[in-house]
């Protein structure tokens, strides 16, 4: 019996499960041992009888059979805590499971070990909270593994489990992925449902996983997506996300790509754009894609307009406490506050809707003159894990304004982008972002799967595979 998790991605598990080379009561046991020995404050919460139970029980010719998977501390699970990672909400319980969460169950089998830190309410790019602490980064500990699936993307790049949940309102799939070394789909909008009890919003929000490799987001895809009448959003069923992995390489051949170093107006560190331009390039030669210049990738400023529409959720949850509770909330979530409640009413619901429609209407003429954007996840590499927020170069990241301007373009439109592994800047990773048309998931699959042939990273992090 093996101590250590498992190492390499979800789908190679599965079929040690199935060859009897490894048991779901081994995988489990190790994953706890490794998370009480772990320092990366990755995991809040841990279901250990109940996970067990699970494990002993696993069918494991189903997709997920067996398989520990980490769920982001914003998911909901029956009888587990909910707490949104803020100390005012300390002692709230769930009573009802995530749809997603009980696809991958009762679809696919997995076993769900317990909860991944994140960052308070998911507002902001940094796993840091009053509730929890600082969840640290595996390529180095004194950096942020990046928010609001931070703790998901330290477990799963940290060697501790092989896949966790995600969620992206603002970049929380992508931006924690590109500062891991990890590969993570933004899916378009509705894909997977929010149900039960879907709260509309700003209407930003999709949800998915973070993972190792290609192929096991496309696995999850196939057994998490299709329509919920809770959800009315949420988009049909599609099958073969995974059998289809591979088979549309030469369809790539032709498309057209522009390749954007300032995307949504960000300010990216020229280090770090010199690898991903390269990768970029490289990508792009592999495929027989076809790079276009000279097309206008400018996009309205909304950056502000989504922080205030999204603080309305926050303060939904937290109204009947504010202002009392203002002391114990992290600094970015206490300004949110102030900002939406000072901000925010008729006057900035016309002004937020005017320039959703501006946005809408460029991104739609963007992807009239091209099949995919390529930029940055992020603007720079992994910052201090305690924060706050950087305001300069020098390694440490790109300014605060910075933040989330190469993500939200495709929340707010609702169209798919991936995070993929591209190398690295001063032994931190960084990440491709390739976004693409609404419904044009598989396209950005087999890009992601022909980069991850030619360009192979690492599964997890430097130093855990020898531990």
């Amino acid at each position: 019996m093996s101590n250590t998790p498992w190492l390499g991605d979800t789908c190679s598990l599965v079929e040690a499960f199935r060859s009897r080379d490894r048991s779901p009561v081994e995988e489990l046991q190790a994953t706890y041992d490794a998370i009480d020995a772990s320092d990366l404050n990755a995991f809040c919460y841990t279901a250990r009888d109940q996970a067990m139970e699970a494990a002993r029980t696993a069918d494991v010719t189903l997709a997920f059979g067996g398989v520990p998977v980490g769920v982001k501390e914003l998911d909901n699970v029956t009888g587990w805590p909910a707490t949104e990672a803020c100390v005012v909400l300390a002692d709230e319980i769930s009573d009802f499971t995530d749809v997603q969460l009980e696809r991958v169950v009762t679809r696919g089998g997995a076993v769900l070990a317990g909860l991944t830190t994140a960052s308070e309410f998911g507002g902001v790019n940094v796993t840091r909270t009053v509730l929890h602490g600082a969840t640290l980064n595996p390529w180095n500990k004194e950096r942020t593994p990046g928010g609001s699936s931070g703790g998901t993307a330290a477990a799963v790049s940290g060697g501790l489990i092989t896949i966790a949940t995600g969620g992206d309102g603002g970049g929380s799939i992508r931006i924690p992925a590109g500062f891991t070394g990890l590969f993570g789909l933004k899916a378009t909008f509705g894909r997977i449902p929010r149900a039960p009890r879907t709260p509309i919003g700003n209407m930003t929000v999709t949800i998915g996983c973070l993972t190792r490799s290609v192929r096991d987001t496309a696995r999850w895809f196939d057994v998490c997506n299709g329509y919920d009448a809770r959800d009315q959003f949420s988009l049909p069923r599609t099958d073969g996300w995974e059998r289809e992995l591979g088979t549309h390489i030469e369809s790539l051949r032709g498309l057209r790509v522009v390749v954007v170093p300032d995307w949504g107006g960000a300010v990216v560190s020229p280090a770090m754009w010199d690898v991903l331009e390269t990768a970029a390039t490289d990508l792009i030669a592999t495929a027989g894609m076809i790079r276009v210049d000279g097309i206008d990738t400018s996009l309205p400023s909304m950056g502000a307009a989504w922080a205030i529409s999204g603080g309305i959720g926050t303060y939904r949850q937290l109204a009947s406490h504010w202002p009392g509770c203002a002391d114990v909330l992290t600094p970015e979530i206490r300004h949110g506050m102030r900002t939406t409640i000072e901000r925010y009413g008729l006057d900035a619901q016309v002004k937020i809707e005017e320039r959703r429609m501006e946005l809408n209407e460029r991104m739609a003429a963007i992807f009239s003159d091209v099949d995919f954007v390529m930029t940055a996840s992020n603007p720079d590499v992994a910052f201090e894990a305690e924060g706050p927020l950087p305001s300069v170069f020098g390694g440490l990241g790109a300014g605060v304004a910075n933040n989330g301007r190469l993500t939200f373009p495709a929340n707010l439109h609702g169209n798919p982008a991936v995070s993929v592994p591209a190398g690295t800047v001063d032994g931190l990773p960084v990440g491709l972002q390739i976004v693409g048309r609404h419904y044009a998931e598989q396209a950005l699959l087999d890009a992601s799967l022909l980069m991850e042939r030619t360009q192979p990273w690492p599964l997890v992090a430097p130093g855990v595979a020898g531990k």
